[in-house]
């Protein structure tokens, strides 16, 4: 009988692509929560300004451009949660008519034109974030304009990794095309 000196420790330690999609189950939790807690805040100080407006005749001063900036990261949030679970907006009135094979390849092309323009759009957007950095405007108190906008980029990025993912998958095989 031959002894395993290592076998206690390869049980009881996880192996390396387990604890990876635990680290990606981790953060798929984290994003909904992030999506779910802006949801409720927007909603609420949306509702919290019309009770002020409507009751008391007032409001938040820097509440409107507050909700605009909210709905921005939503909307960035939920981007990246629908690339996540390929539930973004395709157009399929070609592919529902090929093979199989045909539906990977053409799955593949739009995957990969997808991550390219969100590469394009992450790198005008860090442009972008760059120039409101050296201007120093204020989107409201003592929060800058950079600040508020840096989700652009971060977003077209998590969004272009993920496309870049799914083209490598779709290539080895691991992602079936969508019927």
């Amino acid at each position: 009988m031959i002894i395993d000196p290592d076998w206690p420790a390869r049980m009881t330690e996880p192996t390396a692509p387990s604890r990876l999609a635990r680290m990606l189950q981790i953060t798929h939790r984290v994003e909904d929560m992030i999506i779910a807690v802006l949801l409720t805040a927007t909603m609420g100080l949306a509702l919290y300004q019309i009770v002020l407006r409507n009751v008391m005749g007032t409001g938040i001063v820097w509440g409107d451009i507050l909700i605009r900036l909210m709905v921005l990261w939503l909307g960035m949030a939920g981007a990246m949660a629908a690339t996540r679970q390929k539930k973004h907006i395709s157009v399929d009135l070609v592919t529902r008519f090929l093979s199989p094979g045909g539906r990977r390849v053409a799955e593949g092309l739009t995957t990969c034109f997808a991550g390219s323009v969100c590469l394009a759009a992450f790198y005008y957007c860090l442009q972008f974030v760059k120039s409101e950095y050296e201007a120093g405007g204020l989107a409201f108190g003592p929060v800058p304009y950079w600040v508020c906008a840096s989700i652009l980029p971060l977003a077209f990025l998590i969004m272009a990794l993920r496309y870049v993912l799914q083209f490598v998958l779709i290539l080895t095989g691991r992602l079936r095309a969508t019927p």
